[in-house]
């Protein structure tokens, strides 16, 4: 099989005699339009931060001054600012391959009426900047001058790849509206793409056409796409998602083969086991998984003898390194230094920690092995696309005896062996082994739950003072969220920010249990006492749930196009015990209800028990998915707003007769 540089020689015909598109572009660079600068056509957008009036991309293939086949991008955008808050649309960063991409032709305008005249400010190169990310990848940014409300700014560039990058994917839906998004891609039949249309969208413009040039004597067909969106909503943020990307409106294009007749081709579509025999030998990931061996006197320290357990030595292993290397907060699956350099610096990426772990347990005898992620700000992972630049993350896992698996992640300080962060609980991940037949996917659905648990006893006087006794925990999850929260402020601060919450109590009393025990749930006691609010006369109102439980729905909208992504199973409960004032009795309290969510997806229930001069409630909201798709919005929608509902009710009591 030729290399690919080797056919642009029989290709020069070809790509210099693509025809050119015969539809108008859809923007002209440095021409804005009168309607651009003028409230009334913006009225519809009143609460968006900034309007894409135009963005433009059109990917080709042709060769470059070199004689090299080359793909080229040229993009052109055009962005109305309407408000302070959009300031940040008029800065743009561009990641680029190192050694493979370059940005050529960058040029903008800022454009501003004042008095009637339209001022133009030109990008200058002190707007202009560059940042290595690392030996990958870096990014060309540059910051639009002189920007106002009511500016509109434009800007145009090129990037100009090796062939075997591909023609890059297209973004059409973004947080601000989109009046006009159009894409368009010309290429030889040689090629051969794959396209994926994502998100939620119906596409406006969707053209396939073909025409002809001749190579030599042999006639060669051209194939251009044309996709365009317009009108497209702002991407609205939402509660529990992975990262607002993975439900854009956009097309992906995949290169998976080429070929020439005569001179032959290559296939570039990759597959999974391919990918992870690469990793295997690259000396940033697979070689490095057998290099622990300058570990074994800190784990022959562990005292870890053979009667111990695979789960044991796993724990201890897993405390060794993540007490002795922090973490950098940078994801990625490849090491940036030698396992002994990260360990001696006490400091490294993720997959400077993870693999030295994998390496560690290794070292003591533990089959371990990497498992490739996502994380959710990252993106799903479309197992349909194997590309190893889906995954950023690597974890550790260890195989048990009795069929079960333990995930690992020594990153994080604060969770304990077999948890992994919230950011990997994104679905799926892949299990790379040495054995490439072995290798597979696993689901990261964690068996840690989010768990709240309060057990509150509530006295009332007969004036309408109540005080109190609090016994919260927080367990999975929701434990790794407090003790987080706990660690960074401090237990003054933190208390001092809990009395916040409840500004009419006062809190004589909190303590904190548990906070360096991973394997148990942080544990609060607190006591409160809360003054009378004025009553009507025999009469006293009161809502027990005020201060424990929440007063907003998450769902806020009516309807959501995408799913609803927890990462992990969710469980809320309060047991709440009210002693009655003495000479008073319930006249109204609330009844018993019970919510069941669609496919035993989870349920909400409260009970209410009535007897002389007490009231027992349990209040439970237990979630048995981790996601939960656009089809059950309305139904989770609903199971909040009736939570809150009864939760919200009062209760009333009077005077005994």
């Amino acid at each position: 099989m030729k290399p690919l540089l080797q056919y642009s020689a029989a290709l020069a015909a070809v790509l210099g005699s693509i025809a050119a598109q015969a539809q108008d572009v859809p923007i002209k660079f440095g021409k804005p339009e009168p309607a651009d600068f003028t409230a009334a056509a913006f009225a519809a957008d009143s609460a968006a931060a900034a309007v894409i009036l135009c963005d433009y991309g059109n990917a080709r293939m042709e060769m470059g001054a070199d004689g090299h086949l080359q793909a080229i991008t040229d993009r052109t955008t055009r962005i109305k600012i309407l408000k302070k808050a959009g300031y940040s649309w008029a800065t743009v960063e561009i990641p680029l391959v190192t050694g493979a991409q370059k940005l050529v032709g960058l040029r903008g305008f800022t454009y501003t009426l004042a008095n009637g005249t339209t001022e133009k400010t030109k990008l200058e190169d002190d707007g202009k900047f560059t940042d290595d990310v690392d030996t990958r990848i870096h990014i060309r940014k540059f910051t639009m001058p002189n920007v106002h409300e009511g500016s509109v700014i434009e800007f145009t560039y090129s990037i100009v790849s090796g062939v075997s990058m591909g023609l890059p994917n297209w973004q059409f839906q973004y947080a601000i509206p989109v009046r006009w998004s159009e894409y368009r891609v010309n290429y030889p039949d040689y090629f051969n793409y794959k396209t994926v249309m994502r998100g939620y969208l119906p596409l406006s413009v969707r053209e396939q056409s073909l025409g002809s040039t001749i190579m030599g004597a042999r006639a060669t067909r051209t194939i251009l796409y044309r996709w365009a969106m317009r009108n497209v909503p702002a991407l609205r943020e939402e509660p529990y998602i992975t990262t607002m990307r993975d439900y854009a409106a956009r097309m992906d294009l995949e290169l998976t083969s080429f070929y020439v007749p005569g001179f032959g081709g290559k296939d570039f579509t990759g597959t999974w086991e391919k990918i992870d025999a690469t990793l295997l030998q690259d000396d940033s990931f697979g070689l490095q998984l057998d290099r622990g061996g300058f570990l074994k006197d800190n784990v022959a320290k562990l005292g870890l003898g053979p009667a111990t357990t695979v789960e044991a030595r796993a724990a201890a292993i897993h405390s060794l390194v993540r007490d002795a290397v922090k973490y950098n907060e940078y994801e990625t699956i490849y090491t940036s230094n030698t396992l002994r350099k990260t360990f001696e610096l006490h400091r490294g990426n993720a997959a400077d920690i993870n693999i030295l772990l994998i390496a560690a347990l290794r070292s003591a005898g533990i089959d371990a092995n990497p498992v490739l992620l996502s994380t959710r700000k990252h993106g799903y992972v479309a197992m349909e696309f194997p590309l190893s630049s889906r995954f950023n993350y690597v974890v550790a896992h260890v195989g048990l005896a009795d069929g079960k698996e333990l995930l690992l992640d020594a990153t994080e300080p604060l969770l304990p062996c077999g948890m992994l962060p919230e950011r990997c609980l994104n679905q799926v991940g892949r299990l790379v082994m040495p054995d490439g037949k072995a290798s597979r996917w696993l689901d990261l659905t964690p068996s840690q739950r989010r768990v709240h648990y309060q057990q509150v006893q509530l006295a009332l006087t007969p004036e309408g003072a109540l005080s109190g006794k609090v016994h919260e925990e927080y367990s999975g999850y929701a434990g790794a969220t407090a003790r987080t929260e706990l660690e960074k402020l401090g237990e003054t601060k933190y208390r001092t920010q809990f009395a916040g919450k409840h500004t009419a109590w006062t809190v004589p009393k909190f303590t904190v249990s548990e906070r360096t025990n991973l394997l148990k749930p942080l544990v609060l006691d607190y006591e409160f006492a809360q003054p009378a609010e004025e009553a009507a006369a025999g009469a006293l109102y009161l809502n027990p749930f005020t201060e424990f439980a929440s007063e907003q729905n998450p769902f806020r909208h009516e309807n959501r196009t995408f799913p609803v992504d927890f990462g992990a199973l969710q469980e809320e409960t309060m047991l709440l015990t009210l002693n009655l004032p003495a000479g008073y009795e319930l006249a109204e309290m609330p009844k018993p209800t019970v919510v069941d969510l669609p496919d035993n997806g989870g349920r909400f229930f409260y009970t209410i028990a009535a007897s002389e001069g007490t009231v027992s409630i349990t209040s439970r909201l237990s979630l048995r998915k981790p996601v939960y798709a656009a089809s059950d919005y309305q139904y989770l929608r609903e199971l909040y707003r009736l939570m809150l509902a009864k939760q919200s009710e009062k209760f009333v009591l009077k005077k005994k007769a």
